[in-house]
């Protein structure tokens, strides 16, 4: 296998141009911390793109920073930590759930458009994204998108790329909006509600005034998983709230919301670190974590109201262990070994739960031989297939970039 490891913009649009012409497809490779997501591939050389790093601009009374693609996201989220801001879509770490302790960087976040339990409220990685430098699979240098939301004009390009797993163009370079962290942050906690019940009352608080930056629910199998001893103590399931802002809001918002939910179940708070470190647990789906290496792990994105059905009709077939994201409208489920599981992972009994209800299925987690028999992503079809087959002629012509990473025939 040969490695192609480019140092600077230049070097990496001859890297690119050389496989362009050579009809040479290569896998792109930064910190390596993804490379489990997708279909495998099948290709004889990596472009590893880990020499461009580094944080190019940063300014903070602009909320705005720039950096080259394979900047580790620990030396960003320390900048901005520094300057007590963060990246509001809260992007997960995965290594723990994919057994790859590789680092993450930013570009390989903003492509997989990857964002946690803040994404109904902040939107996702795409939504802070405001502009990049890459290379098309022409071999074409090209920038698009700016440092401030009104320079984009025209195609938003950055939405285009943020999701789409480096099969469109390589980045080498991403500006990203940043924000201000919360001064406070608390985590109202109900115990010993049922997936129907939890959703009734995670709808009931975002529906209300108090402003809700997370809303999740662990069943009791999960929740013992957890390293928050109020939550692994539970005995139960726990439902969980978190609110942010100045701190005397915080803390009357919590008071308020815990006398609304007063009906559904016995309530507390969490504070500090608990709170922090129990966000982070579901973001990085902790508690599917340590499930056997074999078993596969899905996410659902679907209709809040239709999930405790859609899970209602999986658990007693081939589910053994779930919990709900996004106030309900992300499930994320583990699927014993494929032997038990009809042998393709649940695809099948996942994606027909699913389909009366909409919504999407993705295999986060599943041996190579699994990822390469099943849609790794929800099928495309008619239009939208089409579409997207123009999209990556357009700018990858000779299937040169991460080719079958998304879907085999693109």
């Amino acid at each position: 296998m040969t490695v192609l490891k480019p140092d600077d913009a230049q070097a990496l649009r001859e890297a690119v141009a050389w496989a362009a012409e050579a009809a040479q497809p290569v896998e792109i490779v930064a910190g390596g911390s993804k490379r489990g997501l997708g279909r495998p591939l099948q290709v004889a050389h990596t472009l590893d793109l880990s020499a461009l790093a580094g944080i190019l601009a940063y300014e903070p009374n602009e909320l705005v920073l720039t950096a080259r693609a394979a900047t580790p996201l620990a030396e960003i989220t320390a900048a901005l930590a520094a300057q007590s801001q963060m990246l509001a879509f809260e992007p997960p770490d995965w290594g723990g759930l994919l057994a790859d302790s590789a680092g993450q960087t930013i570009g390989g976040v903003i492509a997989c458009n990857l964002a946690g339990p803040r994404r109904f409220k902040a939107g996702a990685a795409r939504d802070h994204f405001l502009g990049f430098a890459g290379v098309s699979g022409r071999g074409e240098s090209f920038k698009a998108g700016g440092k401030v939301v009104k320079n984009v004009t025209g195609y938003d390009l950055c939405k285009l790329m943020a999701g789409a797993y480096g099969t469109l163009a390589v980045l080498s370079e991403v500006t990203v909006k940043v924000l201000p962290r919360p001064e406070k942050t608390r985590t109202v906690l109900v115990r010993g509600l049922d997936d129907g019940t939890a959703v009734a009352a995670m709808t009931a608080a975002l529906n209300a005034s108090h402003e809700i930056s997370g809303a999740a629910h662990l069943p009791g199998s999960l929740a013992r998983r957890s390293a928050v001893a109020h939550v692994a103590s539970a005995g139960t399931s726990v439902t969980l709230l978190r609110l942010e802002g100045p701190g005397p809001s915080v803390v009357h918002r919590c008071a308020v919301l815990r006398g609304e939910l007063a009906g559904f179940g016995e309530t507390e708070e969490l504070h500090g670190a608990n709170s922090a470190l129990v966000w982070q647990e579901i973001a990085d789906a902790t508690h599917l974590a340590g499930r056997e290496s074999d078993s596969a792990v899905w996410r659902l994105s679907l209709p809040p109201a239709s999930a405790p059905a859609v899970i209602a009709k999986l658990v007693p077939r081939i589910v053994d262990g779930h919990f709900l994201d996004w106030g309900g409208g992300l499930v994320w489920l583990a699927v014993p070994g494929s032997a038990d599981a009809g042998g393709d992972g649940g695809a099948a009994a996942i994606r027909a739960a699913l389909g009366p209800q909409g919504g999407h299925a993705t295999l986060i987690r599943g041996s190579a031989a699994l990822r390469s028999a099943v849609a790794v992503f929800e099928p495309q079809e008619g239009a939208l297939a089409a579409v997207s087959a123009r999209v990556k002629a357009s700018f990858d012509p000779r299937r040169i970039l991460n080719p079958g990473r998304m879907y085999r025939e693109i």
